[in-house]
């Protein structure tokens, strides 16, 4: 009953009650699972409606005149905050990628360069019907995701999970809420969240690289998309369980492998904060106890509102020009080169040896993944065998990392890792989960 009338309590329960329902409560719409958050942004891009090519290109427009203005005379207003100083001081290579991307963006707006780059199966692919959404998903999340950081709801929530996420996984136990948030919404969420607690000192280096890499899962919407792609519909239920086992053993193996095995645990933050559960008290007990002390610095209302605009910035302004560049080059590569393929040739073999049926055009669907998700379903048309139909969509959906949205809102974000070490992890979890899915597919068909 003490508790009741300590005012951190509440602090604590009611903006957590409110950040549960919006990104962790699944609720049916038409038909399919989702999240309130996922609906109120889904409403958010009815809104924009035609206009949404405008909006994002002046976002990309904005980042990059701004970041070159920035460098060439920095800007005494940016020079007053260190986050947006940080988000237009960019150099290197982030710098070209950024030039990239608005070159791109003013072609395809203006309609001008070859179709190759800004056509219908590349460019207009990732401006027009990808980045709408996550224009109006970051905007949400850059406010709401502060009701699951900053009241204590992830420390309550951690310190319940740690017991199973640390001897399973070697994870903190609020990594399960990542996974959570991927698995009833979508993947660009649970990368978000994950890149706001390694740069607030709650996950090192290797565990926000292993949970963006691993644990942001496919939402169950999306899969079903998948599995009606390849016209297995009415198999839903065992495609979902076997995506979902063959993800679990990968999150246990993988990270044991190189590149992951190899990235230290060092922090973004002087002071990490860690989740060890004090001798004599409960993993309920402590979460609680943790919970009530970060209620307690929980930013008002003016800092809720100064951090949502920060935050909504640093992922519309350095993130989405990202994904334009990085999306479409692979897009161009998987459509009018024969990399993909090339790569996948290996995969024939392994096909064979797992005794699935047209080893040869699956082989092509493999590394075509890692430019989007969509594309090995979409190839896999052409096969006329149920089993094989079915190994590539599951594949596809466990492979998580491509590069039109999930790999480069990764690489857009502060979690360390390269453009080549994604690749590596995008091969490992085909290589680990393709036996898995192949074996559920023999016992399914």
């Amino acid at each position: 009953m003490k508790l009741l009338h300590d005012k951190r309590f509440y602090r604590f329960l009611l903006p957590s009650l409110v950040g549960m329902f919006l990104f962790v409560t699944p609720i049916m719409q038409n038909g399919n699972l989702t999240i309130p958050i996922a609906v109120a942004a889904n409403g958010l891009l009815d809104l924009m409606g035609e206009g949404s090519l405008t909006v994002i290109w002046l976002l990309i427009c904005i980042s990059t005149v701004v970041t070159v203005i920035h460098r060439l005379h920095p800007l005494a207003i940016l020079k007053k905050n260190p986050k947006l100083d940080n988000l237009f001081s960019v150099k290197g290579f982030w710098l070209v990628v950024r030039l990239i991307g608005f070159v791109l963006a003013n072609m395809i707006y203006f309609d001008l360069g070859p179709d190759f780059l800004i056509g219908d199966a590349t460019g207009m692919v990732v401006i027009g019907d990808l980045m709408p959404i996550l224009v109006c998903v970051f905007l949400l999340a850059g406010f709401l995701l502060a009701l699951l950081l900053n009241y204590g709801l992830l420390d309550f929530f951690g310190a319940l999970m740690i017991r199973l996420m640390r001897p399973v996984f070697n994870l903190p136990g609020r990594s399960a809420l990542d996974c959570v948030a991927s698995w009833l919404g979508d993947g660009s969420i649970g990368v978000l969240l994950t890149s706001k607690q390694y740069e607030e000192g709650f996950y090192s280096k290797r565990e926000a690289t292993v949970i963006a890499t691993t644990f942001s899962a496919v939402s169950i919407t999306f899969s079903l998309v998948v599995i009606t792609q390849v016209g297995l519909e009415h198999m839903f239920l065992p495609f979902y369980l076997t995506v979902s086992v063959a993800g679990i053993v990968a999150a246990i193996i993988v990270p044991k492998l190189p590149p992951l095995s190899r990235v230290p645990d060092s922090y973004y933050t002087e002071k990490p904060h860690r989740e060890d559960i004090p001798e004599g008290m409960s993993p309920g007990r402590y979460g609680l106890k943790l919970a009530l002390d970060k209620a307690e610095k929980a930013p008002g209302v003016k800092e809720f509102v100064r951090e949502g605009v920060e935050n909504v910035f640093e992922m519309w302004f350095g993130t989405l020009p990202v994904i334009l560049a990085m999306g479409t080059i692979a897009l161009v590569i998987a459509e009018f080169t024969p990399v993909f393929h090339w790569l996948g040739i290996p995969f024939t073999y392994l096909y064979e040896l797992l005794r699935l049926p047209e080893a040869e055009l699956a082989s092509r669907t493999v590394i075509v993944g890692f430019a989007d998700m969509f594309l090995p379903s979409v190839i896999a048309g052409g096969i006329e065998s149920d089993m094989t139909r079915f190994v590539v969509a599951a594949t596809s959906v466990t492979q998580l990392i491509y590069m039109s949205e999930i790999g480069s809102i990764i690489m857009g974000s502060k979690i360390p890792v390269s453009l080549l070490n994604l690749f590596i992890i995008f091969l490992e979890r085909t290589i680990v989960t393709l036996p898995v899915i192949a074996l559920f597919a023999h016992l399914l068909f």
